[in-house]
């Protein structure tokens, strides 16, 4: 996690590559990967909240394809970003 990068001791930090981004393939796996989980959640939630289940569909495939462009975005544009690494 991000936390454990930042305070991980500096000893440890020469042991890893310096300077590995996630290459495009990397970055659309865990896009894929993370968006299963997060609409199986907004469907089960909504399936809940609505008690209709093709709703709960309906909202949950709106859902998985607009956040998954934006976490593929959100994350190339962090991949370019120089902050925090060593």
């Amino acid at each position: 996690m991000i936390l454990n990068k930042i305070f991980r001791p500096k000893s440890t930090l020469k042991n890893q590559s310096q300077g590995v981004a996630d290459n495009v393939k990397r970055s659309l796996l865990k896009t894929i990967s993370w968006r299963i989980i997060g609409t199986l959640d907004t469907i089960l939630i909504s399936w809940a909240i609505t008690g209709a289940l093709s709703l709960a569909f309906s909202i949950g495939f709106i859902e998985l394809v607009t956040k998954m462009l934006l976490y593929f975005f959100h994350e190339r544009a962090w991949a370019k970003i120089k902050w925090g690494r060593q």
